[in-house]
């Protein structure tokens, strides 16, 4: 039975802008679920980045207290169905509780009997070009395999900006381009027909995430394997992906609600002959450690749960280690909050316990 739910909305700085197509991301807004039951605790994460997801912090925030409120004194498995029928329409407010309560189950892909490593992709974010030379020295001195591109901006100075970046690169890392919707049916088929393919993985969502034609317009006329992120949100995505011709579909945990049917969907992707990504670079370092042990078991590249790099400060006592571009998971590393870190970074915070009210709120 659950017996206590603590809520809080959290502001995380991060340690420079995260530079996207539709806008820099300067500090993660994040609710953070602490649940209790039966003597086990287990904690889940929802960050909302209006863009990723239709869902505003604001709305995300109300009716998680609203859902909350329901859940103490059921069942564990009574929850997560609740959870699912009440906050289908808002996945990334759903996987904070549920994920939590997975956590407490002891979900078997949470479960670190040894240590293994799960490359990381690092992201080239400088745009003059001494900056970019300097970035991709780093990153392939650190033992990154993988750099994330991020364009979306204007087609031509995009295009010369991966050119230079391939010239620097040489061959001696995996380029991964990401347009973050950024671009229009004519330009997202510019760009994909112009690009040079050397050393590129993939060029990831191009369009709006609605907008299936224009995905299917570049996926026809692509010189590099096509990747969709946004417009992913259930199996039903995925088969469309595939109908469309892409070849690699990105999964985050925020979208899929529950480590079981992510698992399901890196399977699916795969059983429809397209490769599986996974990794949210907009999430802490809990929702991060979460994706990485899924990640062990079903992909076999760069994985994309980096946003834990771009905190000002971690959220957990255990903090996650980068080990020659990889993320070290160890037996007891599970994550425990850190306190202090967390009175810096909160806004407010609700609790219930087994009387289904709210027994304490701050502001």
């Amino acid at each position: 039975m659950i017996d206590d739910i603590l809520l809080r909305l959290l502001r995380i700085p991060l340690r420079t802008p995260y530079k996207l197509a539709f806008g820099p991301v300067t500090h993660f807004e994040t609710i953070l679920a602490h649940i209790c039951a039966d003597g086990r605790t287990g904690i889940g994460e929802a960050t909302i980045l209006t863009g990723y997801t239709n869902e505003t912090i604001g709305e995300s925030w109300s009716r998680v207290l609203e859902m909350a409120k329901t859940l103490p004194g059921i069942s564990c498995e009574a929850a997560k169905s609740a959870i699912t029928s009440n906050l289908k329409d808002v996945p990334f407010t759903a996987t904070a509780l549920t994920s939590a309560i997975e956590m407490l189950e002891r979900h078997p892909a949470l479960l670190v009997e040894q240590s293994s490593k799960v490359p990381l992709l690092a992201g080239i974010n400088a745009v003059d070009n001494d900056g970019i030379a300097d970035e991709i020295e780093q990153a392939v001195a650190a033992g990154f395999g993988t750099l994330k591109i991020k364009v979306g901006f204007d087609v031509e100075s995009d295009l010369q900006r991966v050119r230079y970046i391939q010239d620097c690169n040489a061959g001696r890392t995996i380029l991964r381009i990401d347009a973050n919707q950024g671009y229009n049916r004519k330009d997202g088929c510019r760009f994909a027909s112009r690009v040079d393919p050397e050393d590129i993985e993939l060029l990831e969502q191009p369009c709006h995430a609605d907008d299936w034609s224009s995905l299917e317009a570049v996926s026809k006329v692509t010189s590099v394997p096509l990747m969709l992120d946004e417009s992913i949100y259930s199996e039903t995505e995925i088969q469309r992906a595939a109908h469309i011709g892409a070849s690699y579909v990105k999964l985050k945990l925020m979208k899929f609600v529950s480590l079981t049917r992510l698992e399901q969907g890196l399977d699916r992707i795969r059983e429809l002959g397209m490769e599986p990504v996974l990794g949210n670079g907009v999430a802490s370092d809990i929702g991060c450690w979460m994706e990485a042990c899924v990640a062990r078991s079903h992909i076999r590249n760069a994985g994309e749960m980096n946003g834990f790099l771009r905190q000002s400060e971690p959220l957990s006592k255990s903090q996650l280690r980068i080990e020659a571009g990889a993320l070290l998971l160890i037996p007891d590393g599970e994550p425990q909050l850190d306190e202090k870190a967390l009175e810096k970074v909160t806004i407010q915070t609700a609790r219930f316990d087994r009387t289904s009210q709210m027994i304490g709120a701050a502001t």
